[in-house]
């Protein structure tokens, strides 16, 4: 969410905020709010000079009750008491201008940063950099499903029959397969200075609108019902919020948190085969990064941020690229965006396996998360990161991983959270 002040002071600038995005038809917002922010400065002016007034009544009434001027001092209390009635209406008008405010200042798009490309859509993100060397073997690569139930390792019929489509269960050396990648992230997390956290996974309403747009709530969400509560589709959600309110001390800064948990997405629309399997679920399990941090530090932070995933990628040998977000593909609290995606030699392309964001003030400003400072309190910045998401992380690695004899080579790094385990082999 903008500053009102920004908006009033910079309305062409926001404008053009909103066109780069390709969101022509939130341009009426920014005239809408001016003119309710307008006339929200009037009614405040009509309150302090009511309130003023008041004092200035009830002090004269103080000294005429002295004097012994009661009748003068009682016409004077019928006029505090109208001021009073004045003031009742007054207010109730401040409040409804400023929900009517906020409504639509939370529908506006945060400022991209100058670096980010301009483009309506995904299509037209831009590559950044490649880290190693994509491989296509001699010999056919199965579906990713095929290769876990290979192993006895996947069950979606009975998903389906449980829970419905879009959930899975995962069995024997896949599951554990599966636990040693969240295992090895946090650790690789801890190691960078990270705190590790286990955050809950459900939260109220006005996290969920402090940490994402409307637009993005309607299509992730799901609602517990007859609770003010939601499950959270990644634990960024419950991590920012966890900052909700506070007025945090510089020494403290940046916070910097490594967080796991199980996430709950509706994923409304997708289809295709590559959507199957355990691409895109409802439910799945995450392993994510989030900084806290002065405004000046979030870009230094953001290069940090994105730069572990693709360690940690390569760590595993699988070879990775980062794609620059463009303005049309950017969330509206984004002010600038990084995917990384890994190769995937069965299909012979990359696939998104994780995205880092800075949000520069955006949700600081929702949440009211303010850093003290000397001369007067002022919005942190916010970002976060996928670390690894293991389902699709599973697809990466079985399908670099997967040799000629249909047995997976575990990563180096992973055997000791393998049991020593250094192939998976069929049974």
């Amino acid at each position: 969410m903008l500053d009102i002040k920004f908006v009033r002071e910079n309305p062409d600038i926001v404008k053009e905020n909103i066109k780069k995005k390709f969101q022509d038809h939130k341009l009426s917002l920014v005239d809408d709010v001016l003119e309710l922010d307008e006339k929200n400065r009037q009614i405040k002016q009509k309150g302090d000079e009511l309130r003023s007034n008041r004092n200035s009544f009830s002090n004269q009434i103080g000294e005429l009750m002295r004097n012994g001027n009661k009748e003068e001092a009682n016409e004077l209390k019928q006029k505090v008491s109208i001021i009073n009635d004045a003031l009742v209406e007054n207010e109730k008008l401040e409040n409804d201008y400023a929900c009517k405010i906020k409504q639509i200042m939370m529908k506006i798009p945060n400022i991209i940063d100058d670096s980010v490309p301009i483009g309506k859509d995904d299509s037209q993100n831009v590559e950044v950099q490649k880290y190693g060397e994509p491989v296509v073997p001699s010999y056919e690569i199965p579906y990713h499903t095929d290769i876990m139930e290979s192993f006895s390792g996947i069950d979606l019929d009975s998903a389906r029959r449980v829970s419905g489509n879009g959930f899975y269960y995962l069995l024997g050396d896949i599951a554990r397969l599966h636990s040693a990648v969240t295992s090895y992230a946090r650790d690789f997390m801890i190691d960078k200075g990270f705190t590790y956290c286990i955050p809950p996974f459900m939260i109220r309403a006005d996290v969920v609108t402090g940490v994402m747009s409307f637009e993005e709530m309607d299509a992730m969400m799901y609602k517990i019902e007859g609770e003010d509560l939601y499950l959270i589709g990644t634990s960024e959600h419950s991590m920012i919020g966890k900052f909700k309110d506070q007025i945090l001390q510089k020494s403290n800064l940046p916070y910097t948190m490594t967080s796991y948990s199980p996430c709950f997405r509706k994923e409304k629309g997708a289809h295709g085969i590559e959507e199957r399997g355990i691409y895109r679920i409802h439910q799945f399990e995450k392993q994510e990064m989030i900084v806290v941090c002065e405004p000046k530090d979030s870009y230094s932070w953001y290069d940090k941020m994105w730069s572990y995933t693709v360690e940690l990628f390569r760590s595993l040998d699988i070879p990775v690229r980062t794609l620059e977000c463009c303005s049309g593909d950017l969330a509206d609290l984004k002010a600038k965006s990084v995917d990384v995606e890994a190769w995937s030699p069965r299909q012979q392309k990359y696939f998104e396996v994780g995205s880092c964001s800075n949000l520069t003030d955006a949700q600081s400003r929702r949440l009211g998360i303010r850093i003290k400072g000397e001369k007067g309190n002022y919005f942190a910045h916010t970002l976060n990161n996928t670390v690894v998401a293991p389902p699709r992380m599973l697809i990466a690695l079985l399908e670099n991983n997967y040799n000629e004899d249909g047995s997976i080579s575990i990563p180096k790094v992973l055997q000791s959270y393998m049991g020593g385990m250094q192939k998976i082999v069929k049974k």
